[in-house]
């Protein structure tokens, strides 16, 4: 299979009847540049870009989908306790698009295993800081004693949330943000949140791969409708302690 080169405005392929190449699964598209519009196009499409630094943009829709079901979302003992901590001390706040671009810069230089440079390109930071100012991308930080120690950063359409990177410079200062998310997805009714790509880390808070051709009927469904307000704090995470009280 010849995977396609397209420009910003052309139109990706339907990744859900594409033959897939069996030496790259999940790519379907190939472009020298990145575009805020096409970003937009792409997520509806449930594609998204990963690449490095000096490669061209490259354009994924695996199957299976990584997806985390908000409800799913796994408490260990010990979140649970840092949950308790951060609800009662004044010392921890859970901010939303306090510092968006400060978020996506954290979670470009983030340290991780077996990972060398970064996919979070100045071009990647430059589109999705155009599609924050646009409402449809957002950042959940995690504030210790006026520091941000953690957060991630994530696309939204309608009632669906396209999870993208996290980062802690506090143990489990990501997760908290995580959790936040999750509660606030669990009273949005926002059922799903793409994850793109399996890995154990992902599994152990709850994470699970579904067909990709599932993954895009909820995306139809879902990406249509309107977009919610984006606006709460660290109170969310009490629906943890009484879930699992």
């Amino acid at each position: 299979m010849s995977i396609p080169w397209i420009s910003t405005e052309e139109p990706f392929p339907d990744s859900e009847h594409l033959d897939p190449d069996p030496e790259v699964p999940g790519l379907v598209a190939i472009s020298e540049e990145i575009h805020p519009k096409q970003l937009l196009r792409a997520y509806n499409q449930g594609i998204f870009p990963w690449y490095s630094d000096g490669q061209p943009i490259l354009w994924w829709s695996p199957n299976p989908r990584m997806v985390l079901k908000p409800k799913d979302f796994k408490i260990s003992h010990s979140l649970k306790k840092l949950i308790k901590e951060v609800l009662l001390d004044q010392s921890w706040e859970v901010r939303v698009d306090h510092q968006f671009h400060e978020t996506m810069l954290s979670c470009a230089t983030q340290k991780r295993n077996g990972q060398n440079g970064t996919w979070i390109t100045h071009a990647i930071m430059h589109s999705y800081g155009k599609l924050h100012e646009e409402g449809f991308a957002h950042s959940v930080e995690v504030f210790f004693q006026g520091q941000r120690v953690g957060g991630l950063y994530a696309v939204n359409l309608g009632d669906m949330v396209f999870g993208e990177s996290m980062f802690s410079k506090k143990a489990d200062a990501s997760k908290i943000a995580l959790a936040s998310l999750c509660a606030w997805c669990i009273d949005q009714d926002i059922e799903m949140i793409d994850c793109q790509q399996e890995t154990t880390h992902l599994t152990s808070l709850g994470g699970k791969p579904i067909p990709r051709a599932e993954f895009l009927s909820h995306i139809q469904e879902k990406c249509s409708a309107k977009n919610p307000v984006w606006s709460f704090n660290k109170s969310v995470l009490s629906y943890w302690l009484n879930k699992h009280s």
